[in-house]
């Protein structure tokens, strides 16, 4: 049988080379015999005929089997598609996303939720969602949430705080259903900080909320991009309220609080963004998201800005190395993320939980993929009344998976990416199960960065990988 080189990426440390195969995922540290034999199977052949009755030892056979444990060889017999199974279905929910309120007291350049991107095509829900439908949304988590222990609840928006009286109050209604049936429950909220107070700040520190403050940088950026519906910036009203927050905080021992932070073509400057959140202001984690938008837009992102945010998060990825062989973490989540998911194998059918795990509700209780298309019936999957349409779901997976997205198969960044974010191929394509093919070069120049960090960091300190482990 004839065996040849699997599709695999490369990645020069100082001591050793690092491999990491497409098709498992696995990545290994390969020694120079390994290579040489991963090497002679480029052209696909017999192993038997090449390495000869009387020359195939014991050791090239145990390198030889290990590189096909590994995914790396493969039988030429067996290049056949990506199989397109699910999970088995129904599958369990384990997380919901709430639109508390679809109003917000911002106004800014590119918001997706008010902008001419928006994925809506009905008229709007009311303008906060209220207890009742909050309820049933907690009842359908814990009814369709089967052999589940750990349940979670994210609230979202328009701006979260606009209906802090429902956080509170679902919360504790949540907290109290979880008690009864012996499972655990957390919580996570976005913000843009405008509306923190000393009561919702105590509410969510004393409640361990993982706490997202939507924030683009300095004065000047913030002020440009974020502005209140007025005009006003907003950088001085938010500062002293996240540095009150973070205190607050670190006092409880609370959850990392992070930053998120929309690059758009006016604000690459990534590395001094970075510095003023994490830096100056204090923030736990800082993660840098390219703005979703269609072509043409003022603020979208082009070849050239990506290659700008590129050599941004190359020099932070310098300084999260340094961090790194000191045995200190870093707050550049993006490499953060992209680390874990290399070194725990993540492999990936679809590019995210939405439709599987994850549910977004809208204000009026329709269920939707995920926050970003809660109240599109194009994209929705039922309602909180009458729970999961699973054929909806179920078409959507299936429409969805990276078996069918046939411009992804000979990428070797599919397992981490299986295609991109479904609301950026919509806004994109006006097709939320197609590749984001616009950012292929980006995705696989970010994916060689990753590996190459890896490499240096594990060849310098492989104990810092130790705290993926433990969060896996």
């Amino acid at each position: 049988m004839n065996y040849a080189t699997a599709q695999h990426r490369r990645a020069r440390g100082k001591d050793s080379t690092y491999v990491w195969a497409t098709r498992s995922a696995a990545l290994a540290a390969l020694d120079a015999e390994a290579l040489a034999v991963l090497d002679q199977f480029a052209a696909p052949q017999d192993p038997e005929r090449w390495f000869g009755a009387d020359e195939f030892t014991g050791e090239k056979r145990k390198s030889f089997d290990a590189l096909a444990a590994l995914g790396l060889l493969e039988p030429v017999d067996f290049q056949v598609p990506i199989p397109p199974d699910l999970p088995p279905m129904p599958y369990p929910l384990g997380t919901l996303v709430l639109n508390v309120t679809n109003k917000c007291n911002l106004s800014c350049t590119y918001c997706y939720e008010y902008g001419e991107d928006r994925p809506k095509d009905t008229s709007a829900g009311p303008a906060l969602m209220s207890e009742d439908t909050a309820r049933q949304a907690v009842d359908l988590l814990f009814k369709d949430s089967a052999g589940r222990r750990n349940l979670s609840i994210t609230f979202f928006g328009g701006e979260t705080l606009l209906n802090f009286p429902l956080i509170r109050s679902v919360s504790e209604y949540a907290l109290a259903k979880a008690k009864a049936e012996r499972r655990q429950m957390s919580f996570a909220l976005t913000t843009n900080a405008t509306l923190l107070s000393e009561e919702v700040i105590d509410f969510l520190t004393s409640h361990n909320f993982g706490i997202n403050i939507s924030i683009d940088g300095p004065r000047e950026t913030q002020d440009a991009q974020r502005p209140f519906v007025s005009g006003k910036g907003t950088h001085e009203v938010v500062v002293p309220k996240i540095r009150q927050l973070i205190a607050r905080n670190r006092e409880r021992r609370g959850r990392p609080i992070g930053a998120r932070v929309t690059v758009t073509a006016k604000s690459a400057d990534v590395r001094t963004i970075y510095r003023h959140l994490a830096l100056e202001l204090g923030f736990d984690s800082v993660g840098f998201a390219p703005v979703t938008s269609a072509p043409g837009r003022d603020y979208a992102l082009t070849g050239e800005n990506y290659f700008t945010l590129l050599q941004a998060f190359d020099e932070l990825a310098d300084e999260f190395v340094v961090a790194a062989l000191e045995g200190r973490g870093h707050g550049f989540s993006n490499l953060n993320d992209l680390l874990r998911e290399l070194h725990q194998g993540v492999n990936k059918a679809h590019p995210c939980g939405a439709g599987l795990g994850l549910v977004g509700v809208s204000t009026g209780g329709e269920l939707g993929l995920c926050h970003r298309f809660v109240e599109s019936r194009t994209h929705a999957i039922g309602s909180v009344s009458a729970g999961v349409d699973e054929d909806r779901r179920r078409a959507f997976l299936e429409a969805g998976h990276v078996a069918n997205k046939v411009s992804c198969h000979d990428c070797f960044a599919r397992p981490i990416c299986s295609g991109g974010c479904y609301h950026e191929a919509w806004v994109r394509y006006a097709d939320a199960t197609q590749p984001n093919l616009h950012s292929c070069e980006w995705i696989r120049a970010w994916m060689d960065l990753g590996l190459m960090t890896y490499a240096r960091i594990m060849d310098g300190n492989p104990a810092f990988f130790t705290r993926y482990e433990e969060a896996a």
